[in-house]
């Protein structure tokens, strides 16, 4: 008895010193077996992100908090808990023998999937320190661990010092949404022992603290950091007291929450993270984990297969939810954290073809309720996360959601969620005719993509878009059996197909033109576009606009027709959405190939010159931030995406290969809006693509859930042997593809776990046999006729 009582008091005894000592078990190995990817020294003074869906923290891959970003000018950096800002940072430093050293030149940054790390071997001398740092999903707060180690053999004594930096303001157009910024006031929490600080006017609450008790905290008081951000903030230091000795390691845990709302709601999140900080850690792992598995990607390019894998994780990164507007998918990191229209009408195509009903459900919910504020079926450009729309839609978002839907419900097959949305397709389209196509030709006047001032005619994505609006929607009318609808609808986009394919061509460029308009609009622009590229030195740009305008010069004032000014990227979405004729198509993809760099393409074709060829570094934007110059993710991808269409998978492979260079280039684990390293460090529709070429194009799934019928039409890359792409879903089925080619024979193997209907589509020709499930199938009539797969497995085996 006194044997099992010894050893009961033992346990208990452990439990309640791990229960009062929480600081001393690091939460980063709990990531021991998660990949990591370590950064470039020369980008330790660039941005890093925390993500988290509620909390987020940016700052520099050094450690310290800068101001960063635009949009609020300054404040785009720090601690965010929209539709606020929490805090602008902090600091820390360390006081050894009375001598005081900043932890603000950290000589290594990690990033995780779910968290960051920087590491300080050289900041104090005998120590080494580690700062690591995670957003719980679902938390309105964060948590910051130092893990300090003393790296010689003498004891030491240090004082940590922590020095917060609260900055509780609204978000942009907080003023529209009677958001009024005020002092910060801070208050000490003795039963926390914490600093909490709160707006003078308004409800705005920020509490930071730490996992043991501080042995001074001061108010306003200068920190040696000499760290002083601007706004109406207030400072709060905590001071802790840590004896180490030889090898030793101590763990100091901080924890920040807020609240945009109460109080109480802050000092509950604070308690909770101080209560279940591993708990949220795995939690947010596990969640990753499956990201990861699902649609994962296995090919023999081990940097291409990363980039898909991780472009994944950055869609992750930029959920935002505001619960009482909504949850969805933001644009890019750090300025355009908030809710847009277009961007995820493209990346949601990416996330449904990943797995990701549930996002991509919440994110089409949220964009559908926050345009019915336009109440005539158009939909929203960008909504700030306190509800206020910014832009209430240019005119190319309308359609593009109609083709979203339809995407989405192929992927699906939810007549319920297609119901849903119905009736806003409808009601937009309407108003996207009959407000926007003033002479009646089908051609919408109005910004599409590229919002270039003056560049609001008739223009080619906004046509090329509605015409596959109006080819969607057919579909959809069918299905909800509108048959007077089906034919009108699809009146409608056999007509737009023609008048594309016909009246914005320009044969003498072998290009789709930017625009349709008069001559006297066409003339306005060429000036505009003679300006830009004389200032960026572009002298092939400026003798082609020159003849141009010669040209033009002589055609009647108020004639319309298309005109190649720009050489815009737009001009490729005929191809992109597969309804450019095939002649014209193939000369308009040789013709695109001419504007690019080694990392993609460009946004405005007279940007580039000769010496792009040789531009794989550091892109030189503009201070006052700025498109002018860039190679875009979204230009490659749709790029890809127009190859792809047209049966060239080995450019298609190269424009993602290009892409690929930019990945980790500035931000471990991410790629960057503008190649290589500017703009938003993290940008949304890198899905759209990835996810599209690879998954939809390379891989060849094409569902017709509603149907149970999956279309497979793969096109591999030709230097591809090995392929596999693992648990892709679609609806409640789930398909495995996966390639294995040799010189003499090509082996394509598909599971389902459903038993559905598979037509199966290739060029059949190049292959003397085909042997399907171990019989030969004979193929004596339409040798490209799809093959009718039945059962959950399918092995196909072409011998050449």
């Amino acid at each position: 008895m006194k044997l099992w009582l010894s050893l009961y008091l033992f346990l208990i005894g452990g439990l309640f010193s791990c229960q009062q000592e929480p600081g001393d078990r690091s939460l980063s190995a709990i990531l021991d077996d998660m990949e990591k990817l370590v950064g470039r020294e020369a980008y330790l003074e660039s941005p890093f992100f925390t993500p988290g869906d509620r909390v987020y923290m940016v700052g520099h891959q050094d450690g310290t908090f800068p101001e960063l970003g635009w949009h609020v000018e300054g404040e785009m950096g720090g601690i965010w808990n929209h539709p606020i800002k929490l805090m602008d940072g902090f600091t820390a430093a360390i006081q050894l023998e009375d001598q005081f050293y900043c932890l603000n030149r950290a000589d290594a940054f990690i990033n995780y999937p779910i968290a960051n790390k920087h590491i300080f071997r050289n900041a104090v001398p005998g120590l080494e320190v580690e700062r690591f740092q995670f957003a719980p999903d679902g938390q309105q707060g964060l948590i910051i661990e130092f893990a300090i180690k003393n790296v010689d053999k003498s004891p030491k004594t240090i004082q940590f010092e922590f020095t917060g930096h609260t900055d509780l303001m609204p978000v942009w157009l907080g003023e529209r949404a009677n958001m009024i910024d005020h002092a910060d006031m801070m208050e000490f929490d003795a039963s926390r022992k914490a600093w909490r600080g709160k707006d003078a006017g308004n409800d705005w609450f920020v509490l930071f603290g730490a996992d043991r008790e501080p042995v001074d905290y001061l108010q306003d008081s200068s920190s040696f950091c000499n760290y002083q951000p601007k706004g109406l903030g207030a400072t709060g230091q905590l001071v802790y007291s840590l004896v180490l000795g030889a090898d030793d390691i101590q763990i100091l845990r901080f924890y920040v929450a807020g609240s945009y709302s109460d109080q109480t709601d802050a000092e509950t999140t604070y308690d909770r993270l101080y209560k279940d900080a591993a708990t949220f850690l795995l939690d947010k792992k596990r969640h990753y984990e499956k990201i990861g598995a699902i649609a994962k990607l296995s090919i023999e390019d081990e940097a291409l297969q990363r980039a898909f894998e991780w472009v994944k994780y950055n869609t992750e990164w930029l959920v935002r939810d505001v619960p009482e507007i909504g949850r969805g998918l933001g644009a890019g990191m750090p300025d355009y954290p908030w809710w847009f229209g277009v961007d995820n009408e493209y990346t949601l195509k990416g996330a449904i073809a990943t797995g990701r009903k549930d996002l991509v459900y919440e994110t089409i919910a949220l964009i559908h309720k926050l345009s019915e504020s336009n109440g005539n079926g158009r939909i929203i450009h960008e909504v700030s996360t306190n509800g206020v729309v910014f832009n209430p839609g240019n005119i190319n978002e309308t359609p593009q959601f109609a083709s979203l839907i339809w995407w989405v419900f192929q992927w699906t097959g939810d007549k319920e969620f297609l119901a849903k949305y119905y009736p806003m397709i409808k009601k937009g389209l309407q108003w996207l005719m009959e407000e926007n196509d003033l002479d009646g030709n089908l051609f919408p006047d109005g910004y599409g993509m590229m919002e270039i001032h003056g560049l609001e005619s008739e223009m080619i994505d906004v046509a090329v878009y509605t015409q596959k609006a109006f080819a969607d929607a057919a579909q959809m009318a069918k299905i909800m059996g509108e048959s007077e609808q089906v034919e009108s609808y699809q009146h409608i986009a056999d007509a737009l197909r023609i008048k594309i394919n016909e009246e914005f061509w320009v044969e003498e460029f072998n290009s789709y033109a930017d625009f349709i308009g008069t001559t006297a609009e066409a003339l306005s622009l060429i000036n505009a576009a003679i300006i830009r590229a004389d200032t960026l030195n572009k002298p092939w740009a400026v003798q082609e606009l020159e003849q141009t305008k010669k040209r033009v010069s002589n055609y009647p004032k108020n004639q319309k027709q298309g005109f190649v000014v720009f050489h815009n990227w737009v001009v490729n979405t005929p191809m992109e959405v597969g309804i450019a004729d095939l002649d014209k198509a193939i000369l308009a993809l040789d013709k695109a190939s001419k504007f690019v760099n080694p990392f993609g393409v460009f946004v405005t074709g007279i940007d580039r010159d000769e010496s792009a060829e040789m531009e794989d570094g550091s892109f030189s934007g503009s201070k006052v931030f700025s498109y002018t110059g860039a190679v875009m993710t979204l230009p490659t991808g749709v790029q890809a995406i127009a190859e792809n269409n047209y049966g060239r998978p080995d450019q298609a492979l190269d424009y993602l290969k290009r892409m690929t260079k930019s990945f980790g280039f500035a931000l471990p684990g991410s790629i960057y809006e503008v190649s290589p390293d500017y703009g938003m460090m993290t940008q949304a529709w890198n899905l759209y693509a990835y996810a599209v070429p690879m998954v939809t194009q390379f891989f060849g799934v094409k569902p017709e859930a509603h149907l149970k019928l999956i279309k497979i039409k793969p096109q591999f890359p030709s230097d591809w042997n090995r392929a596999k792409l693992e648990q892709i879903v679609i609806a409640d089925n789930v398909l495995d593809i996966s390639l294995d080619k040799t010189t003499d024979r090509v082996v394509i193997d598909i599971t389902q776990k459903k038993d559905w209907t598979l037509e199966f589509e290739m060029d059949f020709r190049p292959f003397r046999k085909i042997v399907l499930n171990g019989a030969d199938v004979q193929r004596a009539t339409d040798w490209n006729l799809p093959l009718k797969l039945e059962g959950k497995h399918n092995k196909l085996e072409f011998f050449n």
